[in-house]
């Protein structure tokens, strides 16, 4: 017999573990969750105020013949409403949201100091200066006949993955697919992550655009979230289309992600719009960025390359 052809995104992607599916369903969406404290044994409930009144207290009938305590106010029970839960729980999912992405800052801009990654760092290092003495040289000899199709190229290439990543999210509410809200939760955690990169640098490099002044690139001379060094298109895709890959490694997957995000940083060069350099620099920092949000942050037993920790 055959199998019945899968009708949902989530059962196309998913694929059966390696690791033991563990009864862990805690929601990777760490902005969105609800937090409920529950304390400890023997600790007090937070918001819940009991005193023992020193006398039995009196009661009345009003007119509406309803019997009212007439106890003082610090002998009475003081629950708290759902809007102070809601606060309460909201506050909490913040800070530890706040926490977290200061542990995945950290991790990142530490990464490039590990003994292991040094000799990569030196090779990255050299390839960017090269390739920064010869973008003026490769940039003018791009023909100006299909400019603008390749810009809507790496428009819909950026847009398009980002898309996916949110439909992945978004069908996880219907169907509570821990695996696809997984993939769209850690996909927005990298973008949000690659952002504070991209502009740390594009505002202290200022490089100039390939249409911008001479043309020749030149840095500081336009530090702005608008210059060219790196791509933004770059960063951006190849973050997200890292998780997606890792989330689901399928060859056609993989196939698919990371020859979208190649798309987007060639056409990025090919419409003029940045310079080999800062394609190179956005798609590597995009790629690691990525890759370290995954291993660092995925759920055991959800996808087959998250390590069995």
């Amino acid at each position: 017999m055959f199998n019945p052809v899968p009708t949902r995104l989530e059962d196309i992607f998913d694929a059966e573990p390696r690791c033991l599916r563990v009864n862990c369903k805690v929601s990777a969406i760490i902005f969105l969750a609800m937090l409920v404290c529950v304390p400890a044994h023997g600790q007090s409930v937070p918001g819940f105020a009991i005193h023992e009144p020193a006398a039995p207290p009196s009661f009345r009938i009003d007119e509406h013949f309803s019997l009212l305590p007439r106890a003082e106010a610090s002998s009475r029970l003081a629950f708290p409403g759902p809007q102070d839960i809601q606060r309460r729980g909201s506050e909490g999912a913040f800070k530890r949201g706040l926490k977290r992405i200061g542990r995945d800052q950290a991790g990142i801009y530490r990464s490039p100091f590990h003994r292991s990654s040094l000799k990569w760092d030196a090779l990255f290092l050299a390839g960017t200066g090269i390739l920064i003495a010869s973008d003026k040289h490769t940039s003018g000899a791009v023909p100006q006949d299909h400019i603008n199709l390749s810009r809507d190229i790496s428009n819909v290439g950026l847009y398009g993955t980002a898309a996916v990543a949110g439909t992945l999210f978004l069908s996880s509410l219907a169907t509570h697919n821990e695996h696809a809200r997984e993939a769209g939760a850690l996909s927005a955690e990298a973008f949000a992550n690659a952002f504070p990169v991209y502009a740390v640098l594009q505002l202290s490099a200022g490089r100039q655009r390939p249409n911008e002044g001479d043309g020749l690139g030149r840095f500081e001379r336009n530090n702005a979230l608008s210059s060219s060094f790196p791509s933004g298109h770059a960063i951006f895709t190849w973050s997200v289309a890292t998780v997606i890959a890792h989330e689901y490694p399928r060859p056609w997957v993989q196939w698919l992600a990371y020859g979208t995000a190649t798309a987007v940083s060639v056409t990025r060069f090919t419409g003029r719009e940045h310079f080999p350099a800062d394609v190179l620099v956005g798609s590597v920092f995009g790629y690691l960025i990525g890759r370290h949000i995954f291993h660092a942050n995925c759920q055991r037993g959800l996808s087959d390359d998250c390590p069995c920790r």
